[in-house]
């Protein structure tokens, strides 16, 4: 089992920054690949940003390409996301996710074992 928990959503202006953090607790951290997703009210969850197990590799989605850039800190237990320029439309919950540190396909939903609670990101226009 891993316990995650999401922090560091808020409310903020449009051209502004946040930085979201998941802390992991259980299974070793560096077991898993981890990754940040986030739902809008009245859409589909959808991938934002993921993260080798080792941080070598990271992947996004185009909506965030640019702005957005996902980290890790193996002796934390912690993965960040920091968030810049947002825009309205970044508005939603975010949740983070943990995947079998050799799943492929780390854009999908279904790849993701284990998830947090979510947290609430406002960008105001």
């Amino acid at each position: 089992q891993v316990q995650l928990v999401e922090s560091g959503g808020g409310l903020v202006q449009a051209g502004g920054s946040l930085r979201l953090s998941c802390a992991a607790s259980g299974r070793p951290f560096s077991s898993y690949a981890m990754g940040w997703f986030r739902q809008a009210p009245g859409k589909e969850r959808e991938f934002v940003a993921a993260i080798s197990w080792s941080g070598g590799n990271t992947y996004y989605a185009d909506s965030v390409k640019g702005r957005f850039t996902i980290s890790r800190d193996n002796a934390k237990n912690t993965v960040y996301l920091q968030m810049n320029s947002l825009k309205p439309e970044d508005t939603a919950v975010y949740y983070c996710a943990a995947a079998p540190a050799r799943a492929g396909l780390l854009r999908r939903l279904d790849s993701y074992d284990y998830w947090g609670q979510g947290t609430q990101v406002t960008v105001s226009s």
